[in-house]
């Protein structure tokens, strides 16, 4: 859940518990999938905040957001909304989590549930919800993580009677901010919840193995004051923290984005992509989603899944500029679900290959496959029996092997979910010579092609009675098999294996030694990887005309937006003592300083040294960029100290309801001397001046953020700043302004 640094207002809880009820989807062309457009909620909602993704045992997709009002005008605050899809893309609403009033004993009268995540833990479904106020303090703000328990993903939901995580004193007073909760199972099967917001930063702790207590001691993975909103996953032997930054409810100005470390230990540490640790005063953090200049701005807090194809993607709210609202402004912010294709692209993930949220037509998730049987129908027509099979329940149970009779070949993904019971192996087999099979009795997963064999140990708590899910990618003479809780990123094994030749022939579905349950079992074409990002902006040739190398004083083309006689320029750097100043609000005292830049796109770039130190408070001390048309409207890339931590930020302020608005973008980590850049564009179609804001620790490699606009008909200027506090004394040194066409 997204909130102002050190802010946030609780949400009241209604809502009506409406039972389940499964049914087959309408099987499409697999190999022609449906196209889809964000947002995915406008069907049943206007606003769907935090949302997460889980396939049912039904295999239908489940959607669980925040408690808020779904449509405008409504008034009505649900307790945690559920909806239900077949696609993917065509949802409906099917209830409230929690009834009104519904309450776990330990919280206080009227509190909120805020971003749930709901996983498939030691044979139920668990929802871990943010529980926004307790009986702890009479003063409120004492959040914690609850639990609520399930036999199927739309409930009944029924609170444990104590919480998850609960409220902690925080060393500045008041309370730490425990709240959006993240659970994932490790491969040795340990349970583990990430935690935490801006207000004591996100920590993991170990669960019990029911997952609805926390045990140990916790670790802190990401630091304060700059991420929330936590998800791990597991791929090709990392771990993934991605987490969100900067504000999710500023209105018109949100600039919420989801960034992303990796490790390899569920406790970190977590680095990214530069190296630099998500723990450290001066927080990295790779761009794994940011705005990009469309209707879209504040994407974040981030769920996950896979389709049947193996497409990874990434489901997100994020805000239309156009309509930031639900109701009145200022009120709550309107942020409906989306959902976009989530690349690898050398080991790190980014969304769209780094084009950012879609806004449009495209192709949709992949949710039906060349064979696809849910057993609804106990008559098997699709398949051939070698055993005792039957369809109970809408369950497969049986010994033996049962083979489609739709022949398979190519690169390929199976899925099938799974409960061995008392059999001895019980997998999936693809021709007549690949078997990957859960080996109960020897306690392994196991992949063979004749004589070729690799296996990898399940977890010491493996129990053979629940429900797991088998997923198996054949790409050319390569097999990948894994095993996990919910196919949520989160494998108990994974096996790789040579293949002699890829396979041709039917899908089997077998067990030895005694009865096994099948269900959703399926054969899609696997997805076709994305291998480069989009391009980054790029510098041509430099514009002399415009630039300054500070070598002889300012020269005429510099204007003053509230002079400040301590600027000087000595040495070939521009010099400017940092001031008690401020652009942001109605205030307005901090001095500008401005040229104008060229017409149509260009680079603008900026060196700029800072020495703003490590860890202490220096609020909110910073220096750097700024497109600027007046007070009110601006665009301010710098690096800046927030708190103990130092960030390079992308504000951005601008006029709406008659007041000014401002929020902000995180685009990357600095050092004490930073490289800036804002590379500008006109859109063709709306006119609209485009900055997107990138910055670098050493002049050669950098990182690009998110793009704020402002409308066709204004002129921006480019400028320079130096502000935010007096103490203790430091000068920002520029050592030019340079353009580029």
């Amino acid at each position: 859940m997204g909130h102002l640094r050190r802010g946030g207002a609780c949400s009241a809880v209604l809502g009506l518990v409406l039972a389940a009820t499964a049914s087959a989807p309408a099987l499409a062309d697999p190999d022609r999938p449906p196209r889809y457009d964000n947002p995915l909620s406008a069907s049943f909602a206007d606003t769907f905040a935090d949302p997460v993704v889980v396939r049912g045992p039904d295999g239908l997709w489940y959607a669980y957001g925040t408690t808020d009002p779904l449509r405008e005008g409504e008034k009505q605050f649900h307790g945690i909304p559920m909806a239900r899809s077949s696609d993917l893309v065509q949802w409906t609403y099917v209830g409230d989590a929690f009834t009104p009033g519904q309450r776990p004993s330990y919280a206080a009268e009227g509190a909120g549930f805020w971003a749930p995540d709901v996983r498939w833990v030691d044979g139920r479904w668990v929802m871990y919800v943010t529980v926004t106020d307790t009986t702890v303090s009479p003063d409120g703000g004492d959040f914690a993580v609850g639990a609520a328990t399930a036999p199927t993903p739309t409930g009944p939901w029924t609170f444990v009677d104590e919480p998850v995580v609960a409220p902690r004193p925080g060393g500045g007073g008041g309370w730490l901010w425990t709240i959006d909760p993240s659970q994932f199972t490790d491969v040795d099967g340990t349970p583990y919840l990430y935690y935490g917001s801006y207000y004591g930063g996100v920590s993991v702790t170990e669960l019990s193995p029911d997952g609805l207590r926390a045990v140990g001691e916790s670790t802190l993975v990401a630091i304060d004051n700059k991420f929330e909103g936590s998800y791990v996953l597991r791929h090709d032997d990392w771990y993934y923290l991605f987490a969100s930054t900067a504000n999710c409810c500023a209105g018109p100005a949100t600039g919420y984005s989801v960034h992303v470390g990796r490790s390899r230990s569920p406790r970190g540490p977590f680095v990214d992509r530069d190296g630099l640790a998500l723990t450290a005063s001066r927080a990295g953090g790779t761009p794994v989603l940011t705005q990009n200049g469309n209707r879209w701005i504040g994407v974040g807090h981030n769920g996950f899944l896979t389709d049947l194809s193996g497409q990874d993607w990434i489901v997100y709210h994020g805000i239309d500029r156009a309509d930031p609202y639900l109701d009145e402004p200022f009120g709550i912010n309107e942020r409906p679900m989306l959902i976009d294709r989530l690349d690898w692209v050398d080991g790190w993930p980014v969304v769209n290959a780094g084009a950012g949220p879609s806004d449009g037509d495209r192709p949709a998730p992949v949710t039906t496959g060349r064979v696809d049987d849910r057993f609804h129908d106990g008559a098997l027509a699709g398949w051939r029996r070698d055993g005792d099979w039957r369809v109970t329940d809408g369950r497969l149970r049986g010994t033996g092997t049962l083979t489609s009779r739709t022949t398979i070949g190519g690169d390929l993904r199976v899925e099938v979910d799974l409960r061995p019971y008392e059999a001895r192996t019980a997998g999936v087999t693809l021709g007549d010579r690949i078997e990957v099979r859960v080996d109960v009795a020897g306690g392994h997963l196991v992949a063979r092609d004749g004589r070729r064999t690799a296996t990898a140990p399940l977890p010491a708590g493996f129990v053979p009675g629940h429900r797991h899910h088998l997923a198996v990618e054949v790409r050319g003479d390569r097999l990948v098999a894994e095993l996990s809780p919910a196919r949520l990123g989160d494998q108990f094994a994974v096996v790789t294996l040579r293949l002699d030749r890829p396979p041709a022939g039917r899908l089997g579905l077998a067990a030895e030694g005694g009865v096994a349950e099948f269900d959703n079992a399926s054969v899609a074409r696997l997805h076709q990887p994305v291998r480069r990002t989009v391009p980054a902006p790029r510098t041509g040739g430099l514009l002399p005309r415009f630039s300054d190398e500070f070598d002889g004083g300012l020269d005429a083309d510099w204007q003053w937006v509230r002079p400040d006689p301590a600027v000087t320029v000595t040495d070939g750097a521009l010099r400017w003592p940092v001031r008690s100043a401020d652009l942001t609000g109605t205030g307005n005292t901090a001095g500008v300083l401005l040229r104008d830049a060229p017409t149509g796109d260009y680079v603008v770039e900026t060196k700029v040294t800072l020495d703003l130190g490590e860890e202490t408070v220096r609020n909110y001390q910073q220096a750097g960029l700024v497109a600027y048309v007046d007070d009110d409207r601006f665009a301010r890339l710098s690096q800046v100290a927030i708190w103990n931590t130092r960030q390079v930020e992308y504000g951005y302020e601008l006029p709406f309801a008659g007041q000014p608005v401002y929020g902000g973008n995180i685009v990357g980590t600095p050092a004490t001397t930073t490289w800036l850049r804002l590379a500008h564009r006109v859109d063709p179609a709306t006119g609209e001046h485009e900055f997107r804001a990138g910055s670098s620790r050493d002049g050669r490699t950098w990182t690009w953020g998110g793009v704020w606009t402002f409308p066709a008909d204004t002129t921006p200027r480019i400028g320079l700043v130096a502000h935010g506090g007096a103490e203790p004394a430091v000068t920002a040194h520029f050592d030019y302004l340079r353009f580029y066409r």
